[in-house]
Order: structure tokens, then C-alpha cells, then sequence
């Protein structure tokens, strides 16, 4: 059969490659894709951007598409899953009322404190005045959030007041996230170690996927700026098998029943983004209505089991008692990204060295690239990369990614040079 990946960055990199893996799968299209899924052998891409939802729907019929996996948000948010539903045609991504998980955070927090779901104590503000009182009143760290989608880069975690008062000045005052941030929430900064943790859902049961731990912060040591991530690896040895029943029974199946009892019944993947206090305690930081990027792509490079099978199982209600297989390396990936990043960057500039990557035994998936006018793969976007790699250990996964990184060559590149240290004490 013919399958549609919906997006254009890693995670659909990811996704179209190891769906393609499937003995069932014909062909995968990507819609609108990248350099790397154009390359890839069985996959091709199409000219339609990842939110045209009539241009999509036209190109599953006119491609007797079986089946479309939706990537990004942004799709999700304007109801491309709700409108394939509609159109008869097999979707999987939560409908665009379930999206709210990520769509805004403030529903998130509402949907939490209904259904008694540990997370960070919170206030919701829309104008200026009362919200600057709120961080004077609470001080610093404190954590600041546009409510909207705004690619991985609306969160703030201030560490003194001037930089709170600074971000709700940017946020509300000269709305820097446009609508997204036309409204805030504001939470306590909970202290521990984040983990990544994403499961499958068919409306009831789930089927969790591996562990995984992302690097939000743009620079060594967990510091600089937030991003969309700069890395990840799987598994997350902070989430040992207590603290993930935990996670299974407080957190993620609350959150399917809650979202049940609503009338909203989440089918999909659902990431939950935990802190874990040092007492083991999780508590959600975030929600986001898709697989995570960049922990999609050492999570898919361990799956063992056929994709397709979990995606059609999620649909017809069939996860109850279902497993993964996994292969028990751990793997870990690098982003490579573009001078500037997360804020402004330059595109059109080419890439080198990614046979020579791939050659050291890593897997480079594309995001931020596309194909110039005389066939040279060039970079389109902050992240540009993910360099990823299997190893019968962590450090031995890093090693083989950071040695294909280093073949990797186009102006204003840079990586964290420290993916995977948390984990790697206790590996």
C-alpha cells in the first residue's frame, strides 16, 4: 500500500523511513518533505505544504493513499485529521479538539487541574500590568509560556526578574509570538531532571514507546537559550520501570480518560513532556499532540516492530495488551544547526560531507534542507540535522554520531558538544 506523511522536518524524516520498512508499504510520500526524504529509496515528495488540508486530501485521492501520518502541530491545529476523518480517508493524529493539549497551553492546564493530574502550580494573564505583579509578587526562577504554538520556542524559563518582566514585555507588550503569545501562562520552575515520554493511543489504551531525553537548551550545560531541541538519546535512565508505572498510572492514563470523559477521545501519539523530582516524583511540563522532534529519531532507529502495524492497531481500537519491540542499544542523535539559531537564521547555504556521515555508521535525518537549483542539498531552516547512532552502550552511541558529525561541513554550523551527559554516569 501507498502511505502520506503530513510535514517537512526530522520527525517526518524519521517517520516516512521507518514506515517505508514495512514488507506492506509500497511507496511513502511525504507532503511537502526535505532533501533527505527525497532521497530516500521508496519515498518521494510532494509539493504541498503541511497545513494546505484540500491540497492534501486531493493528493491522497489522487494517490490512493491507504493511510497519512500526521507530523507536525501546526497540522493538527487547523484539523487536517478531522477533515481526512470526513473525507473517509484513514488519518492518524488527534483530532484538532484533542490537539489542544499543545495547541494552547492554557487549556493543558485547565484539562490538568481537572482531572487532578500532577503538574506545576500556574496563572493565566492576557494583559500586561497583571501579569508583571504576578512574577514581582512570585519572583525568580520563574517559567513563562505563550499559550500558542510557536515552534518549540515560546518558553521561557527566567532566571532573574529583569529577564521575566523582559519576556512578558516581548510576549504581551510587542506580542513577539503574534497571537500565540496574546495570552501567557505563568508557572512555578519545578526543579529535577526532564524526560521525554510518548506513548500511542487509541482513544483508550496505549502503548508506550521507548524513553527518551531531549536538550532544550541551545548551549552546553543546559544553558543559553530555549529551543526546539538539540539533541536526544534512547533510553532515559532516569525513567526507571518504578518511575514509569508511575508516569503510566498518574500521568498518561488520566490523561486518555480525561480526554475521553470530555468527548474528545485522543487517538494519536501523545508526548509527555516530566520533570522527575528527586524523590521520583513526575510531574508534566508540557503536552505536545505528536511525536517529539528530535526524540523521534533515536526512539524509530530502536523500534523493531512494524510501524504500520502499531498505526493501523491505534486506529481500530486494537492497543490493549499490544508491546513494542525494541532493540536494546541505545541510541542518540545530534542536531546540527545554523548560526543564529532559534532566532534568526540564513538559508541557501550548502551542506557537505553527508555521505562521508553515513559511512561511520550513523543515520542523518534531514530537517531544516532542501535541494538548490543545481541539485546541492542546502540548508532551509535552524535545525538543519540530526545525527544519530546505534552503540552497545550510550558513550559508544555517542562516540559514533559525534564521529559522523564531524564530517558534516556548511557555513555557520554548530551542535552541543555534550549530548547524552546526564545518562552518561549511569550507563
Amino acid at each position: 500500500m501507498k502511505l502520506l506523511v503530513i510535514g517537512s522536518g526530522g520527525r517526518e524524516h524519521a517517520l516516512a523511513w521507518k514506515l517505508k520498512q514495512s514488507r506492506r508499504v509500497s511507496e511513502v510520500i511525504v507532503a511537502p518533505g526535505n532533501a533527505g526524504t527525497a532521497r530516500e529509496h521508496g519515498v518521494r515528495n510532494a509539493d504541498v505544504a503541511a497545513t494546505d488540508v484540500d491540497g492534501l486530501i486531493r493528493l491522497a485521492r489522487d494517490e490512493g493513499v491507504a493511510l497519512a501520518v500526521v507530523g507536525p502541530e501546526a497540522a493538527l491545529a487547523v484539523g487536517v485529521v478531522d477533515q481526512f476523518r470526513a473525507a473517509g480517508l484513514r488519518c492518524f493524529g488527534p483530532s484538532r479538539t484533542a490537539a489542544q493539549l499543545e495547541s494552547s497551553k492554557a487549556y493543558a492546564k485547565a484539562f490538568l487541574a481537572r482531572h487532578n493530574i500532577p503538574t506545576a502550580r500556574h496563572a493565566v494573564f492576557e494583559e500586561l500590568a497583571p501579569a508583571l505583579a504576578h512574577v514581582r509578587r512570585h519572583g525568580a526562577p520563574i517559567v513563562i509560556k505563550a499559550d500558542g504554538l510557536a515552534a518549540g520556542k515560546g518558553v521561557v524559563v527566567a532566571l532573574t526578574l529583569a529577564d521575566a518582566e523582559q519576556t512578558l514585555h516581548d510576549m504581551l507588550g510587542a506580542q513577539s509570538f503574534g497571537a500565540a503569545s496574546a495570552r501567557v501562562v505563568i508557572e512555578e520552575c519545578l526543579s529535577g531532571e526532564e524526560a521525554s515520554y510518548i506513548v500511542m493511543s487509541d482513544g483508550r489504551d496505549v502503548l508506550p514507546l521507548a524513553t527518551s531525553q531531549d536538550h532544550k537548551r541551545r548551549d552546553e550545560g543546559d544553558l543559553g537559550p530555549n529551543t526546539g531541541g538539540m539533541g536526544a538519546y534512547s533510553p532515559a535512565p532516569v525513567v526507571t520501570p518504578a518511575i514509569e508505572q508511575r508516569i503510566l498510572t498518574e500521568i498518561v492514563r488520566p490523561t486518555i480518560a480525561g480526554m475521553a470523559a470530555e468527548g474528545a477521545p485522543y487517538i494519536g501519539f501523545l508526548y509527555v513532556g516530566l520533570m522527575i523530582g528527586a524523590d521520583g516524583t513526575p510531574r508534566v511540563i508540557e503536552f505536545n499532540a505528536r511525536l517529539g522532534d528530535p526524540e523521534t529519531q533515536p526512539i524509530l532507529l530502536r523500534l523493531e516492530s512494524d510501524l504500520v502495524d502499531l498505526v493501523e492497531d491505534a486506529l481500530d481500537g486494537r492497543l490493549a495488551g499490544r508491546a513494542a519491540e525494541w532493540d536494546p542499544r541505545p541510541a542518540l542523535g545530534v542536531i546540527v544547526a545554523a548560526a543564529g539559531y532559534p532566532g534568526k537564521v540564513r538559508s541557501g547555504d550548502v551542506i557537505s560531507g553527508l555521505e562521508r556521515a553515513e559511512a561511520q555508521g550513523a543515520k542523518v535525518f534531514h530537517a531544516g534542507t532542501g535541494v538548490d537549483a543545481e541539485g546541492r542539498v542546502v540548508t532551509t531552516g535552524g535545525r538543519v540535522l540530526a545525527v544519530c547512532a546505534l552503540g552497545e552502550d550510550l558513550a559508544a552511541a555517542r562516540e559514533q554520531a559525534y564521529a559522523a558529525v564531524r564530517e558534516i561541513r556548511f557555513d555557520g554550523a554548530f551542535h552541543r558538544r555534550d549530548i547524552g551527559h546526564r545518562a552518561l554516569p549511569r550507563s
